[in-house]
């Protein structure tokens, strides 16, 4: 991973991210089927200004950054959005843990 190229540590982080939290990425099948328009992404973003940049280029919109409480009332009500969300490394260990704790009581 080269520091001066800031869209290939995103993705790799973004890669590792999505890899390691399997549960942190769902996707909710439409009526139609058409998971492009149906799905719930999250992923944990730096908020420095390179990241924000590289981010902004690869999905067409500037990251917007939400909590694990946030993500979780999102998956409960169904609600979808067509570019990924971003969190903090923080939060996303603790949606992390709050999802395990979750499958661990089912």
């Amino acid at each position: 991973m080269h520091a001066s190229n800031p869209a290939v540590g995103l993705t790799c982080v973004v890669g590792l991210i999505l890899a390691a939290a399997g549960p942190v990425v769902a996707h909710d099948q439409g009526t139609k089927g058409d998971r492009a328009s149906s799905q719930r992404v999250v992923m944990q973003c730096g908020t420095d200004a390179m990241t924000r940049r590289a981010f902004t280029r690869e999905h067409g919109a500037q990251p917007v950054f939400v909590t694990a409480r946030e993500v979780q009332a999102a998956r409960a009500s169904g609600q979808v959005w067509t570019a990924p969300r971003c969190m903090t490394a923080r939060e996303h260990a603790r949606l992390v843990q709050t999802m395990s704790a979750n499958a661990s009581v089912r």
